[in-house]
């Protein structure tokens, strides 16, 4: 219970209007107590529990993107781009497969298409959804972005030697760990490319650029 005095108040309030012949006396500083309005109501301070502040808990908003896997025509290598086009680019130096982030009007299907398309110039035939990754702190800036991973077993078009973001190279699929790649990548890329019909949904937290965790399930 806190107690304030009559001095103490008037610093509060602030000084009263006076002439100059008035005079203020203070004999003995009274003090007068401050009470809690349960208090009031005949209950005991100690016996008061005041409630602890919960701060609500945000919601998870993650980037949504595709990501895809060009497989060759024999299946024996994929498209990748290795990402040295940019200097400014989070991948500079790394090989990832294709994709960005889904638009407002698109579903997943028809985002990696478009995303194929834009940086490959060909046209997605035959395609299957692998799996989906849950990457919180992964952007430059601390993002949080959820993909949709794709292989792509057929196609129509010639693929193009180079776009925006690097040069695009097929690989040897028995090579493609030996790159430099994210630390992720090591973990679910052989997912994509087993024979396991499930699709796998997979967590990946990072913090500045690194690997925290990694779990995945499969139905």
């Amino acid at each position: 219970m806190s107690r304030l005095t009559t001095a103490g108040w008037r610093a509060f309030t602030g000084p009263k209007n006076k002439s100059r012949n008035d005079k203020i006396v203070v004999q003995r500083a009274r003090t007068f107590p401050i009470k809690h309005p349960l208090e009031m109501q005949g209950l005991s301070a100690a016996n008061i529990a005041f409630p602890s502040v919960v701060l609500p808990q945000m919601p998870y908003t993650p980037i949504l993107a595709t990501l895809g896997y060009v497989l060759s025509p024999d299946r024996k290598r994929v498209l990748l781009v290795h990402r040295n086009a940019r200097l400014e680019d989070a991948h500079l130096g790394k090989y990832n497969g294709l994709g960005g982030k889904l638009e407002a009007d698109e579903d997943v299907i028809r985002g990696m298409r478009r995303e194929i398309r834009e940086e490959a110039a060909i046209e997605c035939t035959q395609m299957s959804m692998r799996g989906t990754i849950s990457w919180p702190g992964f952007g430059k800036a601390g993002e949080d972005w959820f993909g949709f991973l794709f292989l792509i077993s057929e196609f129509a078009g010639t693929v193009p030697t180079s776009n925006a973001e690097g040069t695009l190279e097929w690989i040897d699929r028995e090579r493609i760990l030996e790159l430099p790649l994210w630390e992720g990548d090591r973990l679910f890329l052989p997912l994509v490319f087993d024979t396991d019909p499930r699709a796998f949904h997979a967590v990946m937290p990072y913090r500045d650029g690194r690997l925290q965790s990694w779990s995945f399930s499969r139905i």
